[in-house]
Formats: C-alpha cells, structure tokens, sequence
C-alpha cells in the first residue's frame, strides 16, 4: 500500500506526459471544413424538420378523416 502512494506522483507525471503525447498528434479541422460541415448539418436539420412535418401532417389529417368517417355513424 504505501508503495503504492509512494509511487503516485510518477504515474501522475506518466499520465500527463502521455495526455500530452496524444494531444500533440491531435489534428483540428480547417475553417472551410468546419463551414462545410456545417451548412451539411444545417440542410439535413431543415429536411428532416420538413420530412417529419409532412408526414405529421398527413398522418393528422388522415386519422382526422377516419375519425370523423366513424363518429358519423
């Protein structure tokens, strides 16, 4: 056990050298890829809104006939 704590400051040092290690082979995107993702993102977000919209709409107004269909009987 105090072996272990003993040990504590060099696997914290360890640690560190190795989190710096990987940040350096980190690689971060361009502005221009970032935009370009971006305006994807956008343009699905708006297509999905206007799919799921259409289909809520249709899906609506057809249970609304069917109900007004059986209510009238």
């Amino acid at each position: 056990m105090v072996e272990r704590v003993k040990s504590l400051p060099e696997r914290i040092r360890s640690f560190y050298g190795d989190v710096r290690n990987e940040m350096r082979k980190v690689t971060y995107p361009s502005r221009k890829e970032v935009q370009g993702t971006t305006v994807v993102v956008i343009v699905t977000v708006f297509l999905f809104g206007v799919f799921f919209w259409v289909v809520d709409t249709v899906l609506g107004r057809s249970l609304d006939s069917i109900f007004k269909y059986f209510s009238t009987r």
